[in-house]
């Protein structure tokens, strides 16, 4: 019933865009069938799987960076006060430089590079990591620590089974914010020092007006946000938190 629902909303969204395509009846809004056309031509072509694939990997690479060091900056931070009272100045100013800034001093620093480019990707998001984990960390019930360390549970264990279940949720929920403000600030890194990737092409066809073809990259790279999130987000969800239901 969800996924008829979802459906059926995406559907509602399409009969927009057709209607709104021929009330204005202008290149500069194709309709669906027109982008739907380009967006098999770019595949057949092998040119949009190629630069989706690079997309997708520099994303995957940013992503797992920010999540590791922003998880594990966050369970300290948010279990010893005294170090959180020590970062939180450096944190806060994380939080608050303009991503476009982080960007052009990576390319400056590390040169026109996958490594400056995830680099980059990685330290606008690791803040904001570091800050839900942070509050999930100061959340975990002390008591049940307390419980298990009365019972000499071994550290592993402890964290694995009291520990890390409690702070699920906020992972999650630096995960889904951090896939979402990744898979956009990749476009703005490969639009300004890559040569390959959804991002410059786009690019290269905001040079040529050419709609058609940003819309068909668009759907497709919006086609691949949904299939991340129906098939790996929300189960990885249900199957981290089900011991709360």
């Amino acid at each position: 019933m969800t996924a008829l629902v979802r459906a059926a909303s995406l559907l509602g969204l399409a009969l927009i865009w057709q209607v709104a395509a021929l009330v204005v009846h202008s290149d500069v809004l194709p309709g669906p069938l027109a982008v739907l056309a380009a967006l098999n031509a770019h595949t057949l072509s092998g040119e949009l799987p190629y630069h989706l694939a690079i997309t997708l990997a520099r994303v995957a690479a940013s992503f797992l960076l920010a999540m590791a060091i922003g998880t594990a900056a966050g369970i300290v931070m948010g279990r010893y006060r005294k170090l959180d009272l020590v970062l939180d100045g450096a944190l806060v100013l994380g939080l608050n430089i303009p991503a476009l800034v982080t960007i052009i001093l990576c390319y400056v620093w590390f040169g026109l590079n996958d490594v400056a480019a995830v680099l980059a990707v990685a330290l606008n998001k690791i803040p904001t990591v570091i800050v839900m984990v942070r509050e999930g960390a100061r959340a975990v019930d002390p008591k049940l620590l307390a419980v298990a360390q009365a019972y000499r549970v071994p550290r592993w264990v402890t964290l694995r089974q009291v520990f890390l279940p409690q702070l699920y949720p906020y992972l999650m929920g630096a995960a889904r914010s951090g896939l979402a403000l990744i898979w956009k600030i990749v476009l703005v890194v490969e639009l300004l020092g890559r040569s390959n990737g959804v991002g410059f092409q786009l690019h290269v066809y905001y040079q040529f007006f050419d709609i058609s073809s940003i819309l068909a990259y668009t759907l497709a790279f919006a086609a691949v946000v949904l299939l991340v999130e129906a098939l790996v987000m929300r189960p990885l969800e249900k199957r981290l938190t089900r011991w709360r239901t």
